[in-house]
């Protein structure tokens, strides 16, 4: 008896170890949005976004220079001091007496040679740089959202294909049992003589096509599923089903709702937008250099081995930079990057009008879908009780075999008439979303 027991538990353990993950749509977005490769890269592009303005901070803090030489003298060198140079003195006369050289050894020296410096009229120019990379950063907090938006919609489109594709081979499971009922009843009346065996074989034909498209069915399952995976940042082999209903809900939504909503959430006109503002602060960092480039300096300078000289020297002061003449340069380039603020503005209206054409050309190929989707499900109920008639009047005899194949023909076709429009409703609806700018 304890093997038996042993045996009924380890399958027990299996069955529970081979179950299979159930991904609802909220969950899978989720998972994309933290796990897919392309977005993890935009969320580092926002990340280097946000070290390069802390960079550009830096630069309104003193910087620090910090040299050291060690030469060799390789010729000899000589100081000549003229006399009387330190002065005449009486009783003394002129010091030194006549002219004097002082020798050099040639011997390793040292030179340390340190500098501080904290700029001055710099700092608006600093401070418009500053504002320029954060301008970036929000540039590339604009792309990150474009890829999200981008794969939410990629997620939602597999996703709901999966889930047509599934309810599809639910439905061919239960074309293939009313199949196999007729070839039951086929056989029957041949047996009896009461139906033609081109009767037989053309039921039998129809359930070897329903097989087929079950065969069919499972290979795209199959590879919507890898491509789900590959878009959550997972292994493509790893195995799960979907849960949801793919039932039609209202949109409340109409198009000039749908237009206002695009323009104020949609990541491209967002980012159109930024780089107005980022070519008007370049513009602005560009007349700064008309201004003198003022700094407060401190130095110091230290040579070793070299005796003639003093040990240390130390001074503070201010030190100015000024391009006086630049031949035109500066008025060029200020004249290049106005011309750049006029074509940022001119992205904006065209990107603009593109938004607004593309959500139109959405919601009408939603609203077409729509009604669509409305008309294959009324012709999928009239073949579906056209199919129910028809097999009361069979069993009545009423009705020959072939016109019940015929009827069941019809509901197969009209059933994934509704699937294709479901998955059109479905699929357009996501990519009006995505024109929106929603997720």
């Amino acid at each position: 008896m304890r093997r038996p027991l042993a045996l009924s538990v380890f399958v027990l353990v299996a069955v529970v170890c081979s179950g299979q993950e159930e991904l609802t749509l909220d969950q899978a977005i989720s998972v994309a949005l933290k796990s897919n490769r392309i977005v993890r890269t935009a969320q580092l592009e926002v990340q280097k976004a946000g070290d390069q303005v802390q960079v550009a901070r830096t630069y309104r803090l003193p910087q620090f220079n910090f040299r050291l030489y060690e030469l060799q003298l390789l010729t000899k060198s000589n100081f000549l001091f003229p006399g009387g140079v330190f002065g005449v003195f009486p009783g003394i006369g002129s010091v030194p007496p006549g002219p004097t050289p002082v020798r050099i050894a040639r011997r390793p020296a040292s030179i340390v040679f340190a500098q501080a410096n904290q700029p001055i009229t710099q700092l608006r120019r600093i401070k418009l740089g500053v504002e320029l990379q954060e301008l970036s950063r929000q540039i590339a907090q604009e792309k990150l959202r474009f890829e999200e938006n981008n794969l939410t919609s990629q997620v939602k489109a597999s996703y709901y294909s999966l889930l047509q594709t599934q309810s599809a081979i639910e439905a061919t499971e239960e074309a293939l049992k009313l199949y196999r009922e007729l070839n039951r009843v086929a056989n029957e009346g041949l047996t009896e003589q009461v139906i033609l065996k081109s009767d037989v074989l053309e039921a039998q034909a129809g359930m070897a096509k329903t097989e087929l498209d079950a065969v069919s069915l499972g290979n795209t399952s199959s590879t919507l599923k890898e491509r789900i995976n590959g878009l959550l940042g997972r292994e493509l082999t790893l195995e799960f089903t979907v849960r949801g209903a793919l039932d039609p809900t209202p949109w409340e939504m109409d198009i000039a709702a749908a237009r206002a909503s695009a323009l104020s959430q949609r990541p491209e006109l967002r980012e159109a937008r930024l780089k107005k503002q980022q070519a008007e602060k370049d513009f602005r960092m560009k007349k700064t250099e008309y201004i003198p480039d003022i700094s407060f300096t401190f130095n110091y300078i230290s040579p070793f081995n070299v005796d003639i000289l003093p040990k240390n020297f130390t001074g503070a002061g201010f030190a100015v930079n000024w391009d006086v003449f630049d031949f035109g340069r500066k008025k060029h380039e200020l004249a290049a990057k106005s011309r750049t603020i006029e074509q940022a503005g001119t992205a904006i209206d065209e990107t603009s009008a593109q938004i607004m054409v593309e959500v139109g050309n959405r919601f009408r190929k939603f609203q077409e879908s729509r009604q669509q989707l409305r008309v294959a499900s009324l012709t999928r109920d009239v073949a579906q009780e056209k199919v129910r008639v028809g097999l009361d009047r069979y069993q009545q005899k009423t009705v020959l075999l072939k016109d019940l194949l015929q009827l069941q023909t019809s509901l197969a076709e009209s059933r994934h008439k509704y699937q294709e429009s479901l998955l059109a409703f479905w699929s357009t609806r996501a990519e009006l979303e995505k024109a929106i700018g929603e997720r």
